[in-house]
């Protein structure tokens, strides 16, 4: 890892640069109706997730599992020089124009027909960024004529869609201390006062940050509230403090002997870094919460270590924390609960339908949430009983038994925890334990059919060992507090798709890899779902009965999420490539199988060929 980091600082430095190649033509305004419209509509892919419930779902059927095999590239793009390393993006694609993000903060505007560049955007960034998980970016936002995406150094820009000139730019925290940004932003209107906003979390809990939402006006990009995600700290709101997060009379972090807090509480984690969800129906935003900091455990006992590794629901109004469901009390393994939660309609055994969230957790369990439970104003912010269901969604889970429905609790089995060193020692004992930090499924999203009801989950077999070590807090050090390995869990591949129902947990069917699945899922209803690999390839599967029917190398390992849209009525498939990301960084047994994986930087468009789509009707 400072091997990692000495990399960055020598290689890290940008120049802002926004020279366009084409005058482009001047799009029109993305309006909120448009984004709220995003899940349903065909031209545009205006939301990470590709709308406000995240389900990464195209109602697109011109490519479909009959003629898929006909797919051929349209066009490539090359994201240039020397600043490769993971490609972890998700192109937002409006009126023509794909707007797409690259490592080392970087941004292109591109011509959805040919992949002519428009223009060009870097971000300056200092030489003593903190990236924990490799220089990437995962996408931007858009609204009026605005794109947004955050930087390695703890800013936001909001640049012209058009000519990608700089209209502000806000450092929100100190990315000395490891503050950062990777997340794409989220568009929300609060109901109550009619105000559209930017909303974004940071990065950073591997450095011992605290862990922040943020949201902002979308023209000036001032903060309108701030929301600390540990217990105890107090938020911001219109340039004032505003309340304390959770209830200080029943705290879940320990106390030392004086009654102050233990020095984990002043560095606790939480950071919100992937997107959230946005169920217009409440008017709530939903957001993943990160690991808790240090990942030693005995550094936070007793208490459960709120608000941390769970699901948390937010007032757009005033940043207050509504409602929380922790996956992993007092988190011991960097599990976290940053991965996307999917809004969805769940039918349970009774009959009985709930507007629901999906979740799958790095703890190798896959959670449905009833999101009007965890919604609900008022009333006591952490509400495990609000789970609907909860299966384990990969094999050879060690660490706990599963999860208890009826308190939502993990049934953990004993002595899983990893043990203290022994006085004078500066390592505990090894244990093994599964799934891995890495988890059995980290932030790549999975996708959910409307057409199969099924979720498209890209998870990973591994294991790794763990023990404890001694820490203490020094600003802009790693604050873990202890060592793994990260290792196989199975001789036949590591990488799995599976298909799962979310109301009996069955598994439909899975396609194994050999190398760590760290793509994303999309699902169209041409009966078909998209992933890419880390050996290069772009591949496509029956919805039904996972069989692949397509395939294509980049060239690269594919780190990155598939997006699906429609131009002058024909279909288009785009994907970056590029490998990378914190698997060859933090994987252990996995970093040393991948590096025969090339880097690169790219995004791919493939389409039917006009004359194989013909023939195929």
């Amino acid at each position: 890892m400072n091997a990692f980091l000495r990399m960055t600082a020598a290689s890290a430095i940008a120049f802002a640069c926004a020279g366009a190649l084409l005058t482009p033509a001047h799009a029109k305004d993305v309006t909120w109706e448009d984004i709220l419209a995003d899940s349903e509509t065909t031209n545009d892919v205006l939301m990470y997730g590709m709308g406000n419930n995240a389900q990464r779902y195209s109602t697109l059927t011109q490519i479909n599992a009959t003629n898929v095999k006909h797919m051929r590239p349209a066009w490539a793009f090359s994201f240039g020089d020397e600043k490769q390393r993971g490609q972890e993006t998700q192109a937002i694609v409006h009126d023509g124009v794909i707007y797409v993000t690259g490592s080392y903060s970087r941004m292109w505007a591109l011509d959805a027909k040919t992949g002519k560049r428009l223009w060009k955007f870097e971000a300056r960034l200092p030489e003593d960024i903190r990236p924990c998980c490799d220089v990437v970016n995962r996408g931007a936002a858009i609204y009026g004529n605005k794109v947004f995406f955050g930087t390695l150094d703890a800013s936001i820009y909001a640049l012209n869609k058009d000519t990608g000139k700089v209209e502000w730019r806000k450092k929100f925290e100190d990315h000395k201390i490891g503050y950062t940004m990777t997340g794409a932003p989220t568009i929300v209107k609060d109901k109550e006062t009619g105000r559209v906003m930017l909303i974004h979390g940071s990065s950073g809990d591997e450095f011992g940050v605290v862990g922040k939402l943020y949201a902002r006006d979308v023209d000036t990009g001032e903060e309108i509230w701030m929301r600390p995600f540990v217990e105890g700290h107090k938020g911001n709101l219109e340039g004032k403090e505003s309340t304390v997060t959770g209830d200080p009379a029943a705290p879940s972090w320990p106390n030392n002997p004086d009654g102050s807090k233990v020095e984990a509480w002043n560095h606790g984690g939480g950071a919100p870094w992937q997107s959230a969800s946005y169920d217009p129906d409440t008017n709530t935003i939903i957001v993943g919460a990160g690991n808790p900091a240090p990942w030693n455990t005995w550094a936070r006992t007793p208490g459960d270590s709120l608000y941390t590794s769970g699901q948390a629901y937010v007032n757009p109004k005033d940043g207050e924390l509504i409602g929380f469901y922790q996956h992993t009390p007092n988190d011991a393994w960097d599990f976290s609960g940053n991965n996307e939660i999917i809004l969805f309609d769940y039918t349970d055994k009774d009959g009985k339908t709930h507007r629901a969230g999906a979740h799958a957790d790095r703890n190798g369990f896959f959670y449905v949430t009833d999101v009007d439970a965890l919604s609900k104003r008022g009333g006591d912010i952490n509400r495990p009983t609000a789970l609907l269901n909860a299966f384990p969604f990969v094999d050879g889970i060690i660490w706990a038994k599963g999860i208890d429905l009826q308190t939502g609790r993990p049934i953990e089995n004993e002595g899983q925890r990893p043990p203290l060193p022994a006085e004078g020692e500066d390592k505990g004992a090894t244990i093994e334990v599964s799934p891995p930090f890495l988890g059995g499924k980290n932030w790549n999203p999975m996708a959910y059919s409307k057409k199969t009801g099924l979720f498209y989950v890209p998870a990973n077999h591994w294991k790794e060992d763990y023990w404890t070590e001694n820490v203490t807090y020094q600003a802009g050090a790693a604050y873990l507090g202890q060592g793994f390995r990260i290792k196989k869990l199975f001789d036949d591949h590591i990488g799995t798709l599976r298909a799962f129902d979310p109301a009996t947990g069955e598994k439909k069917w899975e396609h194994k890899e050999q190398f760590p699945l760290w793509a994303g899922a999309l699902a169209t209803a041409g009966d078909l779902v998209f992933t890419g690999t880390s050996d290069g390839f772009v591949k496509a599967f029956q919805a039904e009965t996972g069989e692949q029917l397509w395939e294509f190398n980049t060239g690269s390992g594919i780190v990155s999420q598939p997006v699906t849209w429609e131009l002058d009525g024909k279909q288009y498939l785009g994907i970056a490539s590029g490998y990378g990301g914190a698997v060859p960084l933090w994987g252990g047994d996995m970093a040393t199988l991948t590096t025969q994986v090339s880097q690169g930087g790219s995004f791919w468009v493939f389409e039917i060929p006009d004359e194989l789509l013909t023939a195929s009707k």
